[in-house]
């Protein structure tokens, strides 16, 4: 599958960089090399969650999935704080549908210009990849059981992008060293130069 970039009508307002996906398709490495790159302020949810854990626990799925609800409550407040403010950010998550909505409320408030970054991997891949992590993360996010609750989630490969309006950019991550990373930087700073706030710190 190309990568591919397509814009629908323009909006205003810094540029927001959202980093989605299934879970194992790279999304946070992928952000971090953004991040890196052109020295943007970085937000990624299961760093939330795992700060979560360390402060009030950990137990079952239950509470793993309300922790990670106020992981998410997180990046929209850290996303808010940066539209509001006027500066470019990126956050990085496997935004389930509803957060379309919680985003947009954001974004009538603060407006901020999406850039909508999709990974996406092969469903074989995607589950070798989980199943291999499997007890190398925090154990509060429960892996083992989780491996077996994704299964057919994650050999489907399936993932619906955000309804956000702004840019979308559709990549291939199944091979990461297959990665065109330079059409990418070229197009976040294509999307950085019509942004009212252009001193970002890029790497050589």
């Amino acid at each position: 599958m190309p990568d591919n970039h397509s814009r629908s009508a323009d909006a205003t307002g810094p540029l927001a960089i959202i980093v989605t996906g299934l879970p194992s398709t790279g999304k946070t490495r992928l952000a971090v090399r953004i991040s890196e790159r052109f020295g943007l302020p970085l937000a990624c949810k299961d760093d939330y969650k795992e700060a979560f854990f360390d402060t009030l626990g950990w137990g079952d799925r239950a509470w793993s999935r309300r922790l990670g609800q106020a992981a998410g409550a997180a990046l929209q407040l850290f996303l808010a704080a940066h539209a509001r403010v006027g500066r470019p950010c990126i956050i990085e998550s496997n935004f389930p549908p509803v957060a379309a909505a919680e985003l947009g409320a954001i974004q009538q408030a603060h407006p901020f210009r999406p850039l909508q970054i999709v990974c996406r991997t092969n469903g074989e891949v995607l589950l070798e990849r989980f199943a291999a992590r499997t007890g190398q993360r925090h154990p509060g996010h429960g892996d083992e059981v989780l491996v077996e609750e994704l299964t057919a989630v994650l050999l489907a490969g399936e993932y619906e992008p955000l309804d956000l309006g702004g840019t979308m950019y559709e990549i291939d991550t199944t091979d990461f060293a297959a990665v065109d990373y330079d059409a990418l930087y070229n197009a976040i700073e294509q999307e950085l130069s019509r942004g009212p706030w252009f001193a970002f710190k890029r790497s050589p």
